[in-house]
């Protein structure tokens, strides 16, 4: 393994290299943040106002060029330039908040459809929901993709047992990992499994951008089906971001049957909604635990929750997932349950989800977006 740089001396290289604003050094001007350090790999975001990106993108190649030159035995360096950022005097004005502002949206090139699995609490198995969900659309045979936007807690690496570090291609491009048939990334693959990502919002933001927009996902000779985006829990930057700059095909959003995480789905259904990103359908995660004996379902969490919910808003309900320890088991140690157990029957009722994603996506133009929800205070 590659030694790990000092951090005082990767500080001390990047202040050499000039804000060309205060012409200060860029660790003084405050212009490295997020700064990883690991072994053969140093990473950092330069969050700059919107109005300077071109002035700062030869100043990000210039921090690149400094810290492989100075720091000869690193493998990886990647400073990830960000434009998010209001000018300090807009910053400075208290205006009433208004409705997101939706810009026009993309998708990555040659990729057909961009497909949102999101919800409006943490903890209810999004993620899980995901991974499989990915891997049944490609046992579909579509070529799928997988890009995990949860910056602060990546969990698809371990979900899919990968480990490596994505190479850079000679075009600038991120090569995606591959696994089980999807192409895969992560910020949990560049990065060190116990390093906490101290991000604000519009730098996770905008490490989410690059991730949809400088990874290698498909091309005029590999064209895919679909982009899977799992989207981090909430309603917060990161998912505006995504629901407003990326012309999103549908959105899956997920819920255990409580109370509570159903308050929270449709929070989540309503932001879809501003952003007019069509709603495919609610999954209810956890519905039921099969009793041993008899196989009955067992309502630990209550159950027809998410049902219910889907039916007072008009969108569709598209399956039932039982709580299943094979499924955590097979999360925990890499390997997707619906590749892993296929027939069982929690793959089945996950391999029914996709068929009815899929089918949604392939009718496209006639979905409709989700209807207008006030939300009660």
């Amino acid at each position: 393994m590659a030694d790990q740089p000092e951090r005082s001396v990767v500080l001390t290289v990047l202040e050499a290299v000039k804000d060309p604003k205060t012409g200060h050094g860029l660790v003084s001007a405050g212009l490295v943040q997020g700064l990883v350090v690991a072994p053969g790999r140093v990473g950092f975001m330069m969050e700059v106002e919107a109005g300077d990106a071109a002035l700062y993108r030869p100043v990000a190649a210039a921090a690149e060029a400094a810290l492989r030159a100075g720091l000869p035995g690193l493998e990886r360096v990647q400073v990830a330039l960000t434009a998010d950022r209001a000018p300090a005097s807009a910053a400075r004005t208290v205006e009433r908040p208004r409705e997101p502002q939706a810009p026009t949206a993309m998708r990555p090139a040659h990729v057909k459809r961009v497909l949102a699995v999101a919800s409006g609490k943490g903890g209810v198995g999004k993620s899980t929901v995901a991974v499989n969900l990915a891997c049944a659309l490609a046992g579909l045979g579509l070529k799928v993709g997988l890009l995990d936007a949860d910056v602060y807690g990546p969990s698809v690496p371990m979900m899919t047992g990968l480990r490596g570090h994505p190479a850079k291609r000679p075009d600038g491009k991120i090569e995606p990992l591959r696994a089980f048939g999807l192409k895969i990334m992560s910020i949990g693959l560049l990065v060190e499994d116990d390093s906490a990502m101290i991000w604000r919002g519009p730098m996770a933001s905008g490490a989410v951008t690059q991730m949809l927009n400088d990874v290698a996902w498909a091309s005029a000779e590999e064209p895919m089906d679909v982009l899977v985006i799992d989207m981090p829990p909430g309603t917060g930057d990161i998912q505006l971001t995504l629901a407003q700059r990326v012309a999103l095909s549908g959105a899956v959003v997920v819920s255990t049957p409580q109370d509570v995480a159903l308050i929270d789905v449709r929070r989540g259904i309503s932001m879809f909604e501003k952003t007019r990103a069509p709603i495919l359908g609610v999954v209810e995660n956890m519905a039921y635990f099969p009793d041993p004996s008899t196989g009955e379902p067992i309502a630990i969490f209550g159950r027809g929750g998410a049902r219910a919910t889907a039916q007072a808003l008009g969108v569709p309900f598209l399956g039932e997932i039982p709580i299943d320890p094979k499924l955590r088991e097979s999360c925990d140690e890499g390997v997707p349950l619906v590749v892993r157990a296929p027939e069982s029957a929690t793959s089945r009722a996950l391999v029914e989800v996709a068929r009815l994603v899929a089918e949604a996506l392939e009718r496209g133009e006639g979905l409709k977006p989700a209807p207008k929800i006030i939300i009660e205070s």
